[in-house]
């Protein structure tokens, strides 16, 4: 939210994703890979950032009507986000012996 208004980082993104498929954003800096994965996941930092329609359903369960708590079990376990620094981070990277 600014002075202006609503501003929508990512509006009208719509996957279908079947059972034991993975899934890869690619894109551009800034073309909204992220703050679609944290809304996903609910991590958007509120107050600015926030979700205002839709649904996210996943596993027949709207993840915007679950509390908290149950929200925490989904993370981490059922959707997970790979940031690509650690991405690189966990490449091995091949060295030379002389």
């Amino acid at each position: 939210m600014t002075r202006g208004g609503v501003v929508r980082a990512v509006d009208g993104v719509s996957w279908d994703v079947a059972e034991g498929e993975t899934v890869a954003l690619v894109g551009e800096s800034g073309c909204g890979k992220s703050v679609s994965a944290l809304s996903i996941m609910r991590l958007v930092a509120a107050p600015a950032g926030r979700i205002v329609g839709g649904r996210i359903l996943f596993k027949g369960r709207d993840l915007l009507t679950l509390d908290e708590e149950a929200m925490r079990r989904v993370r981490g376990r059922e959707i997970a986000m790979i940031l690509p620094a650690y991405i690189t981070l966990t490449r091995s990277t091949p060295t030379a012996s002389t």
